[in-house]
């Protein structure tokens, strides 16, 4: 469960594993010790820097950035549910991506194999009209 005490503070590498932003403690410590995340604006360089709710992390997790902000300390790490309640994600949504069932958008239709003809690689039909052509 979540402790909402205000004085309550806990060690950055393990709430992030509470929280299931990372796998594994070792996962959150590489990810500290590389420069990708900031604690409340600040760049932090330690695992042991302490977190508490209120506090917003910046993490850089591969090509996205996503900022959270700390809502409970976590006592384990729980199921999903459980630890969704440890922080707010206060990331907008990604540039190009829309959710789908809103009124006001109109499904994309899926994209087609079709590509313009002479582009890319020979289809199995070009190939044996080049093969054709060139007398094999």
């Amino acid at each position: 469960m979540c402790d909402q005490e205000p004085s309550a503070a806990q060690r950055i590498d393990q709430w992030l594993w509470f929280a299931r932003i990372v796998k594994s403690r070792t996962l959150a410590q590489t990810l500290i010790a590389s420069g990708k995340v900031r604690l409340n604006r600040t760049k932090i360089d330690k695992a042991s820097a302490t977190v508490k709710p209120g506090d917003v992390l910046t993490l850089l997790l591969g090509p996205r950035v996503r900022i959270v902000e700390i809502l409970g300390i976590g006592k384990r790490r729980g199921p999903a549910p459980e630890a969704q309640r440890l922080f707010r994600d206060l990331t907008g949504p990604a540039p190009g991506s829309t959710k789908l069932g809103s009124s006001d958008e109109t499904p994309v239709a899926p994209l087609s194999a079709v590509r313009p003809h002479g582009s890319g690689r020979p289809t199995k039909l070009e190939r044996r009209q080049i093969a054709k052509l060139r007398g094999r």
